[in-house]
Order: C-alpha cells, then structure tokens, then sequence
C-alpha cells in the first residue's frame, strides 16, 4: 500500500512519535497525514485575520488600503481583523472561564455537604482567598468556606463593580487599568459585551475594539482562570515538586491503560483515587491485568502530574497517537482540546472514548456523565467500562514506544515562595536580587498548545537558548509536555544553563525550566510577577520588570486571550509563526505600539526559534537597562550606618495570608480558629 506520508520529512510532529506512525501507516487517517493530504497552505485572509462572515453578505475578503476590497458594508481590514481578534479573546476568555464556574460550583457542592469524597485540603490557601473576595479571612474554616463558594460564582455574574481578584496585581497597575477604563466587571459580562461589539453594525472602530479586548481578557486571567486554579488547589492540593515521567513508554502491556484528556482535574482526581480502590484493582485483575495504569493526556494531564505525579502520555499533538498504540483501554475525556478524529482512531483498535460532560459529547464516543456530586461513584463506572475492554486487546496490535523521560513538575508560586526562602522567611528576594545582580538575567515564559502545522521543536529549541543565556524559564500547557519529552524538566539539564544561573539553580535545587501547570494555571505566573514587584528592586509595576512571555506554537484562541491579558498586565508576549492580524497593519501596528504606550507592554511576531530568542532576550536586556542594572556593580560592604540607612523591607500583601511568611501578618494557627 502506498504510504500516506508521502513526505514524511515534512510532517514536522509525527516525527515525536514516528515509529508508532509507521506501524499505523494505512491503517488511519491522522491528523499530520491531513496536514499533507490537503495539498494546501490555509486561507491567507482567513489566516491573517481579514476574512470577515460575520453577516450573510459575506464572507468578504477584505486587502488592506483597497477600496473595492473592502466589506460589502464598507468594513476595512483593521476592523475585520479586530473584531476577529476580539471573538478570538471573548472565546479564549469563555473556554477558561467556564472551567472555572465549574471548579465554583463543585467547591459550592462540598462546602456546602452536597457532594461526596472532595474535602478542603488547602485551609491557608483558603484564608488567602477569602481575603482577596472582600471576606473576614478570620472565620471559622466552614463558615468561611460556604462564604467563600458564594463569592466565587458570583464574579461570574457580576454587573457592576469590578472582579475582586484585580486588586492582587500592583497599585500601579490597578491605578493604570482604572485610568484606562478597562477595569473588568464580572467575567460573562465582559465575553457577552465583546461578542456584542464584534457583531455587523456595531462597534467599527478598530481601537476601540482591541481596548475593549483587554478588558475580556483580564476577565480571563484575574477571573476565571484565577479562580480555577485557587479552588482548585485548595480542593485537590496545592502542587508541590514531584518527579515522575512523559511520553507514550508510560503505558504498561500488562495493565489497564486510561489516558485522561482535556482540562479539568475534577474527573481525573475522582479517577486517581477510584483507581487505587482494592474492589477496582480485583475488578481488573479478574481479566488478567495487574491493576490499572492512569497517564495524562494535555492539560489534565499537567493537573493530575504536579499533583498526583501521575505520567503524562502526550501532549494534545500525540493525543491520537496515543491510542494508536493499541494498548490504551480507554481515553476519557471532559472538556477543550480533544480532536474529534480520537473516536475514529479509537475504532480501529478496542479502545473506548468515554465523554463526561454534557456540553463535551462526541459522535461515536460513550457518554458517562460524570456527577460532581458522587466523584467516585462516576469514576467507578468509567473504570469498569475501560476494564471490559482489556480482554478485547489484540496483543498483535500493541506496540508501546520505550522512551519516557524523567521530569520534575509542580512549581506552584507558593513552592517557589518556600524554595526560594524557606517556611519562615518565605521571599522572592533571592530571585530579585540575583536578576539585579545579573546572575539571573531575566525571566521569560513559555506556553500555549502544540501545532500541527509547526516544524521546528520551537518550545525546546526557544528553551534550550534561553537558559544558555542565563534566562530563568517557566512552562505551562502542552508546550510543558514538548520541553519535558527533551528533558529540560529534569535536574541533569543543568548542563545546559548559562555558568552563573546553573550555580543559583545548583544552590536551590530544581531544573532549569519550571513546569507551572496546565493553560489555566498562567495566572500563577500573574501572581509570581506581582510577587516580584512587591518584593522590590526591580521597578513598581509588571511593565518594569526584566520578564517576557511568549507562545511559540498556539493553536487555540485560549492562547490569545492568555496572550492579551498578559499584555494587559504589563507583560510583552511573542507569537508565532503566526498571528490573527497580520493583513491589516493599522491593527496590527495597535497591538504593538499604542498597546505599548497605554500598557507597557506589546505584541510581537517571530518566525522561527532564532527570532523568538533574539526578540525575547534583546526585551530583557531593555528592560535591565531601563532599571539600571545592565552593568556589573561593585561589591559592597556594608556597616551599621549603612545597614541601618535601608529601612524596612516591603512586605507583600501574599505573605501571611498562604502557607509562609512574616510572623506579624502569618494567619492564626488553624486550631485556633475553626
């Protein structure tokens, strides 16, 4: 038969797992072979932004600067390319932030004795949150936490005001949203006003538009997807530093394999405790296997990793190749980045796609709703659904890769806190005081999916060049799942930074790139900025410091609004190889240089992995410059004058109200307060 990869070379992701493609070669269609099947590159208009459909006169193709090219209502590229953004934003912002309603409203069926097996697990952490929701952080745990559940659904509803989670970023910052009027309300207020803006006849003015966009996306990163990943760990846990391993090898031949696909850890935690269960483990056995194997797929993989230390198989790319190892019983799904292709993947082998929830089914799939209210009860039947299946396995079609790789995951900022300084002298000060002295030369993030149609290993070779540069890196999403495949998760990457920022990581003891969990979990990165500002030397607001984000490889519109509310808040942000505004330069040139003006921070473009770290560092270099710590400085000594001259630290709002910090502002011991 003909292989279907005619041009393999060119099938830049089959190649992470190409001999498991090559066993399947004819059997499947997948999705790299469709990227070469279609013979095709995608829709310039479409793909840089100036297609517009929103009306049944088009869909109108719109050029730049030529007037017959323009809508048939007149509409000119800058604001078919910014309404398109804006929908982009408002999805990415809705997609995160009814995740987070769902974390809401499960922690409202716990606190409230309505759900079964969850508990509170983080009382500290929840403290802290009812401080920064208006609440007495004081109350007794159960109370509390009732007032708490009711504070949280409310930000998605709320109409008037602004989200409570706003007033954690910098007093620069709050003062400089106010002044701007981008203040977010309440989190579906924002998505349903810029849906409404985007729609034919309203708003036609382009930057009126990409302001409004800012406002939705920070609904996003200080709302929903805040709020996800604060309930979530006072739920499951907060992640601390736990090694295990990725990639396919994670499956085992003699168990039953059950990837967990998609983004919320509701389901998979439920799953991973089921699992454990003796009943569970003899229900397994009785077919022959010897008990039953979990591994990650995306995002809910990252959760149940720096949590559970639970492997993860894939990223969203290998998702399909995953089950084409014919050794997966089933793959259960819930929300967010499934491809719809599992299920014919799934069907050539005797795997099971089971959906969870109601608003996620796929044809072809099993559907067993999962019941937040009884999470073990609906893990159980999830578990004997995929057991049935282990005798169905066709030992001939099995063919599990051996490479897996080490890594260390869970660096959530209150473990960075406590890395950094200990229980009791929890600080960002050593980081801040090593980026000054110039040991560390910055930070920069990299996040955001996997794509397809991406060739180079953008993430790894971006990382790899960054930490030579002695750049501190942070990972979340899929692109944590690439970076971890490489290595670069793993304390024997240390080799590879730069002399002075291997001797601070040596000193600490972690990797040089620090998994933070999955998409929804960037927000931790909002609160490790905030946290550096508040710890001092580096400048009053985010726009000062020596940090830059970026996503290499973005494939959904939660990229961009992760990407915008990050340049919102002050952070400048670089996507590539493409971005959704290319064919209007007015917009584009928006985003760039007037959001640069208003936010202190800009959207930038790169092609491939040499511009994202020319771009990325000459940034951090700009920024050092900026503060005046560019230059080696001398060594001081320091006597009592000059001691007693420094005054008192800042002290950060975070301190006291979490797990660390200052014995002045530390919470009540918890028996004291129950």
């Amino acid at each position: 038969m003909e292989p279907r990869l005619k041009a393999r070379q060119d099938c830049g992701k089959c190649l992470i797992n190409q001999d498991v493609y090559e066993r399947i070669k004819g059997k499947v269609l997948t999705a790299p072979e469709r990227v070469n099947k279609r013979g095709m590159k995608p829709c310039l208009f479409g793909k840089g932004g100036t297609c517009c459909n929103v009306c049944h006169m088009g869909p109108c193709q719109i050029i730049e600067g030529v007037e017959e090219m323009r809508g048939v209502c007149g509409a000119t590229a800058s604001t078919v390319a910014a309404r398109n953004f804006c929908r982009m934003v408002a999805a990415g912002t809705a997609t995160h932030s009814d995740h987070g309603r769902g974390i809401a409203e499960a922690f409202y069926s716990v606190v409230h004795n309505e759900a079964e097996d969850f508990e509170i697990k983080e009382k500290a952490k929840l403290r802290m949150v009812a401080h920064y929701l208006g609440l007495d952080r004081k109350k007794p745990i159960k109370e509390l936490a009732k007032e708490v559940a009711v504070k949280a659904l409310e930000e998605f509803g709320k109409q008037h005001g602004r989200l409570a989670f706003l007033s954690r970023a910098p007093e620069k910052r709050q003062e400089k949203w106010r002044e701007l009027g981008v203040e977010s309300r309440g989190v579906d207020r924002e998505v349903v006003e810029l849906i409404h803006r985007t729609t034919v006849g309203v708003d036609q003015d382009y930057r009126s538009l990409l302001k409004a966009s800012i406002r939705c996306a920070l609904a996003d990163g200080w709302g929903g997807s805040m709020l996800a990943t604060e309930l979530q760990d006072i739920l499951f846990g907060i992640p601390q530093p736990i090694k295990s391993v990725v990639n396919l090898g994670v499956l085992k031949e003699d168990m039953v394999n059950i990837t967990v696909h998609g983004h919320e850890p509701e389901v998979a935690e439920a799953l991973a405790i089921a699992a454990q269960l003796p009943e569970m483990i003899k229900e397994a056995q009785k077919v022959g296997a010897k008990g039953i194997n979990l591994a990650g797929i995306c995002c809910t993989g990252n959760e149940v990793l720096m949590r559970r230390g639970i492997p993860i198989a894939g990223s969203f790319v290998q998702q399909e190749i995953a089950l084409a190892t014919g050794a997966v019983e089933a793959m259960v799904v819930d929300v967010q980045c499934i491809m719809q292709n599992v299920t014919t993947v799934a069907e050539a082998y005797h795997t099971a796609i089971i959906t969870t929830s109601d608003k996620a089914k796929i044809e072809g799939a099993i559907h067993i709703a999962f019941d937040h209210h009884k999470p073990i009860e609906s893990a159980k039947n999830i578990l004997r659904e995929a057991i049935a299946r282990f005798p169905k396995r066709d030992k001939k079609d099995v063919y599990i890769p051996k490479k897996k790789m080490d890594v260390v995951a869970g660096f959530s900022h209150e473990t960075i806190l406590y890395m950094l300084g200990g229980r009791f002298r929890a600080s960002y000060k050593p980081l801040n005081k090593n980026i000054i002295n110039g040991r560390i030369l910055g930070v920069a993030a990299i996040v955001g999916c996997d794509n397809f149609r991406v060739k180079e290993k953008l993430h790894i070779e971006i990382a790899k060049e960054l930490i030579a540069n002695n750049v501190l890196v942070v990972v979340t999403g899929c692109a944590a799942s690439a970076i971890g495949r490489d290595g670069l998760l793993s304390p024997d990457a240390l080799d590879l930074a730069g002399e002075s920022y291997r001797e601070v990581l040596e000193a600490i003891g972690c990797p040089p790139v620090l998994h933070m969990g999955s998409c929804v979990d960037n927000s931790r990165i909002l609160i490790a900025l905030t946290e550096m500002v508040h710890t001092g030397g580096l400048g009053d607001d985010i726009d000062e410091l020596p940090v830059v984000g970026s996503a290499p490889e973005w494939m959904s519109e939660k990229a961009i609004a992760i990407g915008n509310y990050f340049v919102g808040s002050g952070t400048t942000v670089v996507f590539g190889p493409t971005f959704p505004t290319e064919n209007s330069k007015i917009a584009t040139n928006y985003l760039r240089e007037d959001f640069n003006q208003m936010f202190g921070a800009s959207w930038r473009i790169a092609r491939n992995a040499s511009e994202f770290v020319s771009i990325m560092i000459d940034h951090i270099r700009k920024k050092r410059e900026n503060l005046g710590i560019d230059k080696p400085k001398p060594r001081v000594l320091y006597d009592m004058a000059m001691r007693r001259a420094l005054g008192a630290p800042t002290i950060s709002p975070f301190h006291g109200l979490g797990c660390f910090g200052p014995t002045h502002l530390r919470v009540e011991p918890e028996e004291q307060t129950q």
